[in-house]
Formats: structure tokens, C-alpha cells, sequence
């Protein structure tokens, strides 16, 4: 795994549940969402975002949601093609359903459909499930960024990350790409005692939509052959799969067991065990 590291020239790094790996702030975000829908449909709300978390639900990490359809949709994230489709309660569509309604690669709009790539995105279906606004979603997750950078949270340190980092550094260009906000990328840099250990900082992504185009712009800026570049993160459809098919070795943080297999991925539990 180290090797893999130390043959590149360029690392770029996720933000979120890779340089921390934290997951109370998903329910808090969860939390003030829920307080939004009415009374009668609040315990169905967070029963919903349980089974999500937890796998026992149709909609979960690794899916795309469809908001019109109210449909989890499986993806081949190498190629784009959608093959099974459910409603959200579970019901598998036919294969002439899916096919009328998901013809061709299927592309993620922030809109419509949204790749379900981390614990952010459980309480955003949840609630659009549930009927609330994207406004609403936008409100909670701002106060979540906000308490995040509060006294009454703390984030967890991966042991030896900013030291592993910094040996890093000495021979390559580490680059943080993230969806992130600039300002929240700064306080949360801050928080992890991480500030000034990056090259650039490239924020408000739009992973996964412009992840190809973000990987051309950072290869370019610092004159880096695919090959010769690793992408790190904890979501597969955002940094992985587009990753690898430039040409990019990648490493997939992910504590659970799973069955990605690429020639040039590698799959580790946590941060800690690619430094």
C-alpha cells in the first residue's frame, strides 16, 4: 500500500470521512431535518435514516437516488449504466421499466439525481422522501457545518496522519479536493491541526458531475501523468470510479467489506493504514 504512495508524484485527497472520519454529525444533520416534518412523521423519518444507515434499506451508501421517482438506483460506476432500480420501499422495478426510464449512462445533477456516495447525502434523501424542500436541506446542513466548528464538537485525529502527511510532503504535491465550502475547509484544516500541509485546495468540487474535469485541471497544473497520481477518498462514485478511469491509481477508504476490485485500487479501512 505505502508503495503505491511513494511511486507517485501527486496526491489528492477527500475531505470528508478521509482526512476524518467522524459520523455524529451525519445524525445531527439528520436531527434538525427531522424537526422540519410534521409531528405524525417524525419517528418514520429517523426509523427511514436508521435502516439507511444500517443496510436494510433500498435507498443506502453506494446508490443513486432518484428525488422524481422516489427509486434507488444501482449503478456500475465504471460504466454509468443503471442495472436494478427499486422504489423506495423496496420494490424492484422490471427490466423494461428501467430501461424506458434509465436509458444510456446515467448523469448525477445535484437536482434529480444525487450519488449517494457518504453519510451526508442518508438524511438528504430521507428528507426528500418525506416531502421536505432542498432549501430545507440546504438550512441543515449550513447549521451543521456551523456546530462543527463549535467547542461542543470535536473531531477525532487519525493517529499519525499529520505526521505521515508531512513526511509526504517532503517528495510529493498533496492536493485536497473536496465539495466542501472554503471557509468550512479552513476550520476544519484548523481543527485537524492540518492547515499549510497542502499544495492547493480545491473546494466546492462538485464531485461527482465535475470530478473528471477537476482531475484534468490538477494533472495539468502540476504537469502529472495520470499514472503517476493517486486518489484518496471514502466515496467510490466522487473520487474512485472516475479516478481509475483516467488512468489514476486510487485508494478507497472503506471499513466494510466489500467486492471493488480494479488493478489499480486498493481498498483500506482507514487513512491510517495507507500512511
Amino acid at each position: 500500500m505505502k508503495t503505491i504512495m511513494n511511486n507517485a508524484k501527486l496526491l489528492i485527497f477527500d475531505l470528508d470521512g478521509t482526512l476524518y472520519e467522524d459520523t455524529d454529525h451525519f445524525d445531527y444533520y439528520g436531527r434538525l431535518l427531522q424537526k422540519r416534518v410534521s409531528d405524525d412523521k417524525k419517528q418514520a423519518f429517523w426509523d427511514t435514516y436508521e435502516s439507511m444507515k444500517n443496510g436494510t434499506h433500498s435507498v443506502g451508501i453506494g446508490k443513486v437516488y432518484d428525488i422524481k421517482n422516489d427509486t434507488s438506483v444501482t449503478v456500475d460506476p465504471m460504466t454509468l449504466q443503471v442495472t436494478k432500480v427499486t422504489s423506495f420501499e423496496g420494490i424492484e422495478w422490471s427490466e423494461e421499466q428501467l430501461k424506458k426510464e434509465y436509458e444510456g449512462e446515467l448523469v448525477y445533477d445535484f437536482e434529480r439525481l444525487i450519488a449517494i456516495g457518504d453519510g451526508w447525502w442518508l438524511p438528504y434523501a430521507t428528507a426528500m422522501h418525506f416531502g421536505l424542500k432542498q432549501s430545507d436541506t440546504w438550512e441543515c446542513y449550513n447549521a451543521t457545518k456551523e456546530y462543527m466548528v463549535t467547542d461542543e464538537f470535536t473531531l477525532s485525529k487519525t493517529p499519525g496522519l499529520k505526521e505521515g502527511l508531512l513526511k509526504l510532503r517532503e517528495t510529493k504535491k498533496l492536493v485536497l479536493m473536496t465539495n466542501s465550502e472554503r471557509e468550512d475547509v479552513k476550520r476544519l484544516l484548523n481543527e485537524l491541526e492540518l492547515e499549510g500541509i497542502f499544495h492547493t485546495l480545491h473546494t466546492e468540487s462538485q464531485k461527482p458531475l465535475l470530478t473528471k474535469d477537476k482531475l484534468h485541471s490538477i494533472l495539468e497544473e502540476f504537469q502529472v501523468q495520470p499514472h503517476e497520481a493517486v486518489s484518496i477518498g471514502d466515496n467510490f462514485i466522487n473520487e474512485i470510479a472516475p479516478a481509475l478511469l483516467m488512468g489514476l491509481k486510487a485508494i478507497y477508504i472503506q471499513p466494510n467489506r466489500i467486492e471493488a476490485k480494479h488493478e489499480n485500487l486498493h481498498v483500506v479501512p482507514t487513512l491510517s493504514n495507507a500512511l
